[in-house]
């Protein structure tokens, strides 16, 4: 068969993608990317907030058009939006011939060739045997070190969806990892819901300080990143283990939420401003040159004029490299939605222009200080935006959630996709900056395409 996929949603939905083409391709069926020549699509969903919800809707009913105009025979849909809604997607639409949760990604063989499915009733974690087909490009990769969560987060429905916070086995990501530089990847992003509480279910003490100190380590390492940092799971172990390796990229995402403590008891996160003010300090001065990211929640329930006054006092206390603002979406599978004090619309959006306009301002003005001075990048190759240039990231720059470095000259020659090297920074803008290449590092020839490492792209 051909099968073709829709990911949506964030980094963790697109790797269990993966690992879904990869079990498809072991059974011999073929991938494409062309949904009119598909014998069955697969749209994997994300329904975090309402926006998220909607464009998963739409496009089930777009892809299930081509089950009329199209040769496709299957649609099966996967993803959060099962956990949600699995007994009314199929009745509600029709043409939607299966559906498989989160949990059951090993089911997905089945349902794409209308067998009979048998989940093993076991929450589902990959390992480094698991099949995988990347869809990224090839320099980076997405690697999942945990799945699930147990924190309390009154505004967060992750723990539904995905069950209790489980670890992947030291060895088996250690593995994984190795053979992903092995074949070419120059930069590998650890997710999960929680990175910081890697290993704890297993016991183990420090697990991500240690599985850091681990890949860092491995023959033809790369770059390293984690993302998603719990805040009181921030160690000095940890940091100290950043400052040690200069494969650990010098970044932190440490989502806060907020620094007004009411806010933040009534989303079940407990601390406050100055507290994070002093861990920033402490991060900062342990990781010379770090970025930090935060995102925030404003409209929150409760959340009065003096907190988001708050709130701003905070962010221009902390100057972040980076900041993700999001309004608040009210859910009624979520404990906050039994909460009083709901912010209307129109304040939630005011609120969220505020904040961003402040924090623009600051990114403007951590941009600038770069020019001048030259730094660590992988190149990407040349630039979705404009033909005319170049584009790669630095390591205060994750994929997808940060501004981009635009390469507006070589000096070190012809420079590939996948080379790391030095950027001297001329130009900055609010959330880009713009450079000139002026090395990049000897390299081994890459090695033949395998089937995990070729990247093939998702269906748009």
């Amino acid at each position: 068969m051909k099968i073709g996929f829709v990911s949506l949603g964030c980094p963790k939905n697109l790797v269990d993608s993966e690992v879904m083409m990869g079990m498809l391709e072991e059974r011999g069926h073929q991938l494409t990317t062309s949904p009119d020549d598909a014998d069955a699509i697969v749209v994997n969903t994300c329904s975090f907030i309402d926006p998220a919800k909607q464009e998963s809707i739409e496009t089930i009913l777009e892809m299930a058009r081509y089950k009329v105009d199209g040769s496709a025979r299957r649609l099966v849909v996967a993803g959060c939006l099962v956990e949600r809604y699995r007994n009314d997607i199929q009745v509600q639409i029709p043409e939607v011939d299966a559906v498989l949760g989160t949990n059951e990604l090993e089911t997905i063989v089945d349902h794409c060739e209308g067998g009979e499915a048998r989940p093993t009733g076991q929450p589902f974690l990959y390992h480094d045997l698991t099949p995988r087909r990347l869809s990224t490009p090839r320099s980076f990769a997405y690697l999942k070190i945990n799945e699930g969560c147990d924190h309390p987060c009154t505004f967060c429905i992750i723990p539904q969806f995905r069950g209790n916070f489980r670890s992947r086995r030291f060895e088996s990501v250690l593995r994984e990892a190795e053979q992903l530089f092995s074949q070419g990847v120059r930069e590998i992003n650890l997710i999960g819901q929680d990175t910081t509480m890697y290993g704890e279910d297993l016991g183990v003490k420090d697990g991500l300080p240690a599985l850091l100190e681990g890949l860092s380590k491995l023959p033809n390492a790369g770059w390293i990143r984690f993302l998603y940092a719990y805040p009181n799971r921030v160690s000095q172990r940890l940091l100290d283990t950043m400052a040690a390796h200069e494969k650990i990229c010098s970044y932190i995402d440490m989502p806060l939420q907020h620094a007004s403590a009411s806010v933040l008891k009534r989303m079940k996160r407990g601390a406050n401003g100055d507290i994070f003010l002093k861990l920033i300090e402490r991060i900062r001065r342990t990781i010379p040159g770090v970025a930090v990211r935060t995102s925030f929640i404003v409209g929150f329930p409760g959340e009065t004029e003096a907190d988001f006054d708050e709130l701003c006092a905070f962010v221009e206390a902390a100057q972040f490299d980076r900041v993700g603002v999001f309004r608040y979406s009210d859910d009624d599978m979520s404990a906050s939605y039994a909460l009083d004090g709901k912010v209307d619309k129109r304040t939630s959006y005011n609120r969220f222009r505020r904040l961003m306009a402040l924090q623009r301002k600051i990114s403007r003005n951590r941009n600038r200080a770069l020019v001048g001075g030259r730094y660590p990048i992988l190149v990407g190759g040349p630039s979705a935006e404009t033909d005319l240039l170049w584009e790669g990231r630095m390591q205060s720059q994750a994929e997808e959630i940060d501004g981009k470095t635009f390469l507006t000259d070589f000096e070190c020659g012809s420079a590939q996709p996948g080379d790391i090297g030095v950027v001297r920074i001329e130009r900055a803008s609010d959330y880009d900056v713009f450079g000139v290449l002026e090395s990049v590092e000897s390299r081994p020839a890459p090695p033949p395409v395998t089937m995990t490492a070729s990247a093939l792209p998702i269906l748009q």
